[in-house]
């Protein structure tokens, strides 16, 4: 008997010192983990109870930046992790004192989601307290339990980044609820931001490609920004977004199996005068606990879904809510299929070589 019990209990130490071994450690994607700081650079630490996933395991939260690999291709041949309604973080209080009754779609900050390597931001603007802010809202109304906060806070946020960064492009996509005048010119000249706007001028109407990202670079001219409001492209110098890029239905309709329709604003998702091809991937209302589900497999099918629907086209926005939240490579591994395909043919973005080969 105590020969056993002795048995028992060096096995279950082996097995403890396995697991601390483990943990004291960079673990790499999928292996167990108690907290964040158990996993190696580029992954953090949580469950995915929505895939049936029960224990802790380390999961990605950055994708591999492509400017690693190449920064001499025409801009439309990256792809970008892309986060929805970037502003409106969980937990997150109004800055006029009310709290949110407004749905949250990220856990993070907009500097900590650049810092993970999301460059694609969308971002709802309204007329608000004489101002420009952030707000989750409806009908065009900005409200108290709405509003997140001033634009500007945010926009500075962008300013700071790209001042440090200065290799990266950011793209920023507004859906523009904005009716004062130069309301969005205003606001982006107080945080500073003119300087790195890339001109209307340049962007390719007929589905050419975009300039070099080397040369958006040496230029300075790094900020995309696009706004959802026609009018603005000859009244303040910004982008009409449909006029540059195809996009799919957002929400639930954008989460059907087998299908990739574009929404109402967008050219058909194969009409190749559009250079650049957007795939949303969330449904309409966000859920934290789900989020880690669909962003995991499901949305590495709709990314392959649309490329086939856009003419076989990778994407070069990925947009998903809480795109920290997967069962294992996540957003972030759909946005390296992405960029393996766009620039050397093959879903293994690490193999990708500067000349363009796989191997």
């Amino acid at each position: 008997m105590f020969p056993r019990l002795l048995l028992v209990l060096l096995v279950a130490l082996l097995i403890q010192s396995s697991f601390l071994l483990d943990i004291s450690s960079a673990l790499q994607e999928g292996k167990t983990c108690i907290a964040n700081r158990n996993c190696d650079a580029g992954l953090h630490c949580e469950t995915c109870i929505a895939n049936s996933g029960f224990r802790p395991r380390c999961s990605r939260t950055q994708p591999i930046n492509p400017i690693s690999k190449t920064k001499g291709l025409p801009f439309n041949k990256y792809s970008w992790l892309t986060t929805h309604n970037s502003f409106a973080r969980l937990g997150e209080v109004s800055r006029t004192g009310s709290v949110i009754l407004a749905p949250t779609n990220q856990q993070d900050s907009i500097t900590s989601q650049l810092n993970n390597g999301v460059r694609g931001f969308m971002l709802d603007m309204y007329d608000f307290q004489n101002d420009v802010w952030l707000c989750h809202s409806f009908n065009g109304m900005c409200f108290n339990f709405t509003a997140f906060q001033p634009a500007i806070n945010i926009l500075r946020e962008f300013q700071v980044f790209l001042e440090k960064n200065t290799e990266e492009v950011v793209t920023i996509i507004i859906e523009d609820y904005v009716k004062s005048p130069k309301g969005l010119t205003k606001v982006f000249d107080a945080a500073g931001l003119r300087k790195f706007m890339f001109p209307v001028a340049r962007m390719p109407k007929n589905g050419g490609d975009w300039p070099r990202l080397d040369d958006m670079v040496r230029q300075n001219q790094r900020l995309l920004v696009f706004t959802s409001d026609s009018r603005k492209e000859a009244t303040e110098g910004i982008a009409y977004q449909w006029n540059y890029m195809v996009e799919n239905q957002y929400g639930n309709g954008g989460l059907k199996v087998g299908a990739c329709p574009n929404r109402a604003q967008s050219k058909p998702m194969s009409d190749k005068s559009k250079s650049l091809v957007l795939v949303n991937h969330f449904p309409d209302a966000a859920d934290l606990i789900v989020a880690c589900k669909q962003n995991s497999a499901s949305l590495l099918e709709s990314i392959k879904t649309c490329y086939q629907a856009a003419g076989q086209r990778w994407p070069n926005f990925i947009a998903v809510d809480f795109y920290k939240r997967s069962d294992g490579g996540g957003a972030p591994q759909a946005v390296d299929i992405a960029n393996g395909n766009l620039m050397c043919g093959c879903d293994n973005f690490a193999a990708c070589k500067a000349d363009g080969k796989c191997g």
